[in-house]
């Protein structure tokens, strides 16, 4: 099976009810692992990758990595996404590449790290928008900012100091028509989001409640969204790693989203701790007696995150359309990209 429209996954999501993690890569035993936790689970999935892990992997080599994983498991819907865009050049290489679906984070200026102007945001996601439309690629936009730096994205500080406002997120997505809308709610990048478990003061709930209610046909998405376990930071401890002691996102909080119009729910941080490699025999020195189990232990978390989600089992409730069909929607106005809006 062909990369597929991230559009077509989330419209099914939403017709189901249930959200699709997107799950961040860097790596093949990454990749391995998350199809290993989509076919155990026959679950669509969303492959994404920031700009610091195409540069990492450099972007052939993860590419046709992840074109392996479609061709090896053709009976699993895969998106590939670029994870938050800086630039229309960074969409636009990730385009050239066949990336089905792209992020363009104009939430932030070009260097990743500026809070950029609702009008500088709005024009630089509408350009995306206008160019990715004609090729069949889906576009999430940004509106609020959110808070701690991950891969060298970020504004820094609290997920609070930039809590998306629902009246800029209606006039956001009428003015762009975007597929899917990021929103700030409180949540952060990497591992260290909350310093205990975290309650409506600094997760607003309230807030996306709100946004769905007023843009209950637009697709949201919840960034900054692994639940950082204590098991696995407990683990890492255990082998020598120094972790403080941290919070992430409830899996009920986001399951509160998903009932709420969530159906992108971004996860690395898990993924990161639980590949992350603490030997047990050090004699051994062949990477593969690491990391098969490393794999292993990824797949174990990304499996139980599409079945919390609530993606498991929905793999083959559809026919995926190709993209040239997609784009003829986008042209012909048969794919709405205006939100409907109820205020």
């Amino acid at each position: 099976m062909p990369l597929v429209s991230m559009r077509q996954l989330l419209d099914e999501a939403a017709k189901g009810g249930y959200g699709v993690g997107a799950f961040n890569v860097n790596n093949m035993e990454q990749i391995q692992a998350i199809m290993m936790a989509a076919k155990e689970t026959k679950s669509p999935v969303i492959v994404q990758a920031s700009r610091g892990a195409r540069k990492f992997a450099e972007d052939l080599y993860l590419f046709k990595l992840i074109q392996a994983a479609a061709e090896l498991n053709p009976e699993i819907p895969i998106a590939m996404h670029q994870d938050h865009g800086n630039s229309f050049e960074t969409c636009e290489s990730a385009i050239a590449l066949g990336y089905t679906s792209v992020m363009m984070d104009g939430s932030l200026k070009a260097d990743g790290k500026t809070p950029a102007t609702f009008e500088e945001n709005v024009a630089i996601t509408k350009q995306v928008v206008d160019y990715a439309h004609e090729r069949g690629v889906t576009v999430e936009g940004e509106i609020g900012v959110l808070g701690g730096v991950e891969d060298g994205h970020g504004a820094g500080g609290s997920g609070l100091d930039h809590i998306t406002d629902p009246d800029q997120a209606v006039e956001f997505a009428e003015r762009t028509g975007v597929d899917a809308l990021a929103i700030a709610i409180g949540t952060s990048h990497g591992a260290y989001k909350f310093t205990s478990k975290p309650d409506g003061s600094v997760l607003k709930m309230d807030v996306l409640i709100k946004i769905h209610k007023y843009l209950p046909n637009t697709h949201l998405v919840m960034h900054g969204s692994s639940s950082v376990p204590k098991e696995l930071q407990d683990i890492i401890n255990q082998y020598g790693g120094k972790l403080n002691p941290t919070w992430g996102v409830p899996v009920e909080e986001i399951q509160l989203g998903i009932k709420n119009g969530v159906r992108k729910i971004n996860v690395d941080t898990d993924n990161r701790l639980a590949i992350t490699v603490f030997v047990e025999t050090p004699e051994k020195f062949d990477p593969r007696d690491y990391m098969k189990p490393a794999r292993e232990a990824m797949a174990k978390v990304v499996a139980q995150r599409m079945t919390q989600f609530g993606q498991a089992s929905h793999a083959g409730d559809y026919k995926p359309v190709s993209i040239e069909e997609i784009a003829k929607g986008y042209k012909n106005g048969s794919l709405v990209t205006k939100p409907l809006v109820s205020k």
